[in-house]
């Protein structure tokens, strides 16, 4: 073992004694580069309303989304991703609406793109914003049909890139889905457009905000754990990510984010590519009303989001973009 030192001679306090000390010796650091805003999208005119469970956070129409555009853009924020809340009336068995071209998700786009394009748009591909059954894909005996659902999959995804977006996220948990999405892009010659598979997403109890927040969360019958990762097994998740890469991700996601920084860890020490963590809503919730309730002070925030870059993240989705940007600009 070498030798690393001893009382008195090695003192680390030294180093911490001043700000600027500090500062030469920090490992990790936070910028608005790291950060990927969630904006989620309702219908109407001029609307902007709360979330239930997400202080803070709202759904705005869509005439109010290049002001956030705009926002984002000038805080030097990378990326935002978008989610819709699906009218009840628009939703059925087989999500239909997802691959309707003039849904929330594409006027959505089409007005981006049209205004902006030094700003990527990553879009969710999964089918439970549009199913009247609240899972991510087509429900056959009360079991989501892998196959099935992929075919869904990949023609809303080839709807996206046709629409502009420039980062596909299928967030499924279908096995094979980035293959097939990945060969349809390709055929269709959107071979620039990327890939962010939610590689590994957990069957977790850290969703119910989000949950409300597309309006799943009343119509979910039963839960995801026939799909989603089991959150007791952390080998299962280095498997998930060689076949994603295999498969042709470019980024891969780890979700949720603080009670998964071991994760995160796994996966960025086990492959050479860039790994994305996912703040979620519970994680979100928590912070906020630990600092409404002054049990917590807004330093928590930039805390919770260095431990994703100390943990090997590339980059955070947060619904703390917004404000943390301002921060650190």
């Amino acid at each position: 073992m070498k030798n690393i030192g001893s009382y008195p001679s090695t003192r680390l306090r030294r180093n911490r004694k001043t700000g600027w000390s500090r500062r030469l010796v920090q490992e990790n650091t936070l910028s608005p580069n790291d950060l990927i805003w969630p904006i989620f999208i309702t219908e109407g005119k001029n609307v902007k309303e709360a979330i239930n469970g997400m202080p803070g956070v709202y759904r705005y129409s869509i005439d109010k989304i290049l002001k956030l555009i705009e926002k984002a853009i000038n805080k030097s924020i990378p990326m935002v991703a978008l989610f819709p809340h699906t009218p009840s009336s628009k939703k059925n068995a087989n999500g239909k609406e997802a691959l309707n071209k003039n849904n929330l998700i594409c006027k959505a786009l089409k007005l981006i793109k049209k205004n902006y394009n030094e700003i990527g748009i990553m879009c969710d591909v999964a089918l439970d914003p549009y199913t009247s059954h609240g899972h991510d894909g087509i429900l056959r005996n009360n079991y989501v049909d892998n196959d099935e659902t992929i075919k869904i999959l990949v023609k809303q995804s080839l709807l996206q890139a046709k629409m502009g977006c420039d980062v596909i996220a299928p967030s499924d948990m279908m096995d094979g889905r980035i293959g097939q999405i990945r060969k349809a892009l390709d055929k269709n010659g959107y071979n620039n457009v990327q890939i962010l598979s939610y590689a590994v997403k957990y069957a977790s109890n850290f969703y119910g905000p989000f949950r409300n927040a597309v309006g799943s969360s009343k119509s979910l019958k039963g839960n995801k754990k026939n799909y989603q990762m089991d959150y007791k097994n952390s080998k299962e998740a280095i498997r998930e990510v060689a076949l994603d890469i295999k498969e042709g991700a470019d980024f891969v996601m780890v979700k949720p984010g603080m009670p998964y920084l071991d994760i995160i860890k796994l996966v960025r020490d086990n492959f050479k590519i860039p790994v994305f963590a996912y703040q979620v809503s519970g994680e979100y919730s928590l912070i906020k009303n630990g600092i409404i309730n002054k049990t917590l002070n807004e330093d928590a925030i930039i805390e919770s989001l260095i431990s994703f870059k100390r943990a090997g993240a590339s980059a955070v989705v947060t619904y703390f973009a917004d404000s943390v940007a301002s921060k650190l600009k």
